[in-house]
């Protein structure tokens, strides 16, 4: 198995991103969509495996005053930062990074079962990342009720942790948060955790 940084730096390269922006667009807005009603104005947001940034370029657009992208792939980084070159983009390993200041909403499209241990990187979120009042919105597609996804990481080769959806679900509970779920299709799961405090 080949670390998910390297795969996805690849894929930077050969142009894939596009076609990542293109197939999760339909789930994104529908979970941004979702989170937009609990969300202050002039809100600041984090996009956890941003690739080529084009998420925090959602959010920008959606009125957040700073919006940030963190993601592992140097390639996906350096995509980011060519397309927009005044955009605020980390390359970092997670969970080892955490911003530097509290935000208001973290993003979280496909990444967070390519984590050895999700329902940490989930704490962590809740305990260092959003502000009180904040929220997590997050969208997956790998997990154990998906069939067609047990094949992907033998596909792709590359680990993930493959959770059920009452898994994912009682790892948001266990972190704090008010859990919300919505599904925008037969493929992804959504899920909006609200920090009450």
């Amino acid at each position: 198995m080949r670390t998910a940084t390297d795969v996805f730096g690849e894929w930077a390269i050969a142009g894939k991103d596009a076609g990542m922006e293109t197939g999760h667009a339909p789930a994104v807005q529908a979970m941004l969509a979702a989170a937009e009603p609990h969300l202050p104005d002039n809100f600041s947001a984090i996009d956890l495996g941003c690739g080529n940034g084009w998420v925090v370029r959602l959010l920008e657009a959606m009125g957040a005053s700073h919006a940030a992208g963190v993601d592992g792939a140097r390639a996906m980084i350096d995509k980011a930062r060519a397309i927009d070159p005044a955009g605020s983009y980390h390359c970092e390993l997670l969970p080892d990074w955490a911003p530097p200041h509290k935000v208001d909403l973290v993003h979280s499209m496909e990444f967070l079962y390519y984590l050895e241990d999700p329902a940490s990187m989930i704490q962590a979120i809740h305990d260092h990342w959003l502000n009180p009042g904040g929220i997590l919105v997050m969208g997956v597609d790998h997990y154990a009720e998906h069939e067609a996804s047990l094949a992907w990481p033998e596909h792709v080769g590359v680990a993930m942790t493959t959770l059920t959806t009452h898994e994912w679900r009682a790892a948001i509970l266990q972190a704090g948060f008010e859990v919300k779920q919505i599904q925008s299709d037969e493929v992804t799961l959504i899920y909006i955790g609200l920090k009450n405090n």
